[in-house]
């Protein structure tokens, strides 16, 4: 299996793992542009999680293991619902990179409609209701309460983030796209004013959760998870909350159907938070803008071949990807 050096690896996880009965047999789970994510089994069938940078070169900050399993081990005992950790290897002579193991949880993780298509529609409704309150207990959390006071400067959040995704988008950039670079431009002109600071996710959508019987079981993916504007939370969640009958339903789970609609999921998180909506449009812009620079990213590492195989990824969709994304982030800022 690329990416995994079987028996180095299958020492260190019995020494975080006890009850391990090897061997081990890894599987690459599909869906991932980023950090590589393994099951595996061992011998009396129980499953496990391997995370891992991607193979070759990665960008400076990028890919932070340690960071990702500290989240998560802080996070495990909350509200919030994640997937237990179990240890992080920081040692490279064990598997070239770091690397973090957690337990497998069983459910769905919902990329696309089809996804969600033998859930009946009254769960969908609930798991609609319980990814709203689940980002608002996220942002109730007091960081400094689970030992994550220091995961980031907790004010200034949008111009940290513009200064970041902007270095990063000039470090991958491989052709000219103006939108990005006027919506840089009227982001930094006409953002608002921090209102208190707060866990930010970062990547909070459907598809980077496992779901069942109407609820969620674990958020994956907190890879960009820092303290900050919660809202950028949820102008990113909208961004990604497509309905029936709009462009690109098939490819949100909420394209399924018997979702809220967005007017009622920022309703819904206003009252469990209190906090004040009006400018959510800049937040979706900001949003739009900062997943083309995460797109662009993405799309670079795949032209070099640092993703591993190849798994049939289509670099000229994944390119305007990137360039929908600058116009959509435009045309909100308009």
């Amino acid at each position: 299996m690329q990416g995994i050096h079987l028996n180095r690896v299958t020492e260190w996880a019995q020494t975080r793992i006890p009850e391990l009965k090897p061997p081990l047999e890894f599987s690459l789970i599909a869906g991932g542009h980023s950090n590589l994510t393994y099951k595996f089994i061992d011998a009396r069938g129980a499953a496990f999680v391997l995370r891992r940078p991607p193979l070759g070169h990665v960008l400076e900050s990028a890919h932070d293991m340690g960071r990702e399993h500290r989240i998560i081990a802080a996070l495990w005992g909350t509200d919030v619902p994640v997937a237990p950790a179990l240890g992080l290897c920081e040692d490279t002579s064990v598997n070239d990179a770091p690397f973090y193991l957690m337990r497998f949880v069983e459910g769905v993780v919902p990329h696309d409609a089809a996804a969600l298509q033998d859930t009946s529609e009254a769960q969908r409704g609930t798991l609609g209701e319980h990814v709203i309150a689940a980002l608002a207990q996220l942002h109730s959390i007091n960081p400094d309460d689970v030992g994550l006071g220091d995961l980031g400067r907790k004010e200034a959040y949008l111009a940290r983030q513009l200064r970041r995704w902007s270095k990063q988008w000039a470090a991958t950039k491989t052709h000219e796209i103006p939108e990005m670079e006027e919506s840089e431009r009227l982001l930094r002109e006409d953002m608002p004013e921090q209102v208190g600071a707060a866990i930010v996710h970062g990547d909070y959508r459907l598809g980077n959760m496992i779901v069942g019987a109407g609820r969620i079981r674990a958020i994956l993916d907190w890879e960009l998870c820092t303290l900050g504007d919660p809202l950028a939370d949820l102008g990113y969640l909208l961004n990604n909350w497509t309905l029936p009958g709009e462009p690109g339903d098939t490819l949100a789970a909420t394209g399924a159907g018997g979702f809220l609609d967005r007017d009622e999921v920022c309703a819904g998180y206003a009252e469990a938070t209190g906090r004040d909506l009006t400018q959510i449009r800049y937040y979706r812009a900001f949003s739009h803008w900062r997943l083309a620079a995460i797109g662009q990213g993405v799309y670079k590492r795949y032209l070099v071949g640092a993703m591993g195989e190849s798994r049939g990824v289509d670099l000229e969709r994944q390119k305007a990807g990137v360039a929908a994304r600058a116009k959509a982030a435009l045309d909100l800022l308009g």
